[in-house]
């Protein structure tokens, strides 16, 4: 069974920073892209970063220059660093992973797509 689970997320006052974690658990063999959505109360569903296996990075206009991605692959864990949040940053964030290989005790080697996290509440107070 592989699972992600963030963790991170809290009340923080404007222009404070918080850093999400995002851990991915379970026998993983490789993980390949990993990214970051965030829904607000009533709204859509919305990217704010993404990174691959290689570390390449993107991220929605909204959060450039404020947040960063990262991961460390040893530990199967992605970041999301939040400087200078906004009350409009206020959110469920989550996290994903678009496929990822894990070893199955029964079937061996077996592929996972679009695995997503729980999420984690970031509320930025005016």
């Amino acid at each position: 069974q592989v699972q992600l689970a963030e963790s991170g997320g809290g009340l923080i006052p404007a222009g404070g920073s918080l850093r999400l974690s995002c851990a991915a658990s379970g026998d993983i063999v490789s993980i390949n892209t990993m990214a970051w959505y965030r829904q607000a109360l009533g709204k859509q569903r919305e990217l704010v970063a993404t990174i691959t296996s290689d570390g390449s990075s993107d991220y929605a206009d909204s959060v450039k220059g404020r947040f960063t991605i990262s991961r460390d692959n040893a530990k199967k864990t992605a970041y999301l660093q939040m400087n200078s949040l906004k009350p409009e940053d206020t959110a469920v964030y989550f996290c994903t992973v678009d496929w990822m290989l894990f070893n199955d005790q029964a079937m061996g080697v077996r592929s996972a797509h679009d695995y997503w996290g729980q999420g984690t509440q970031v509320t930025v107070s005016s």
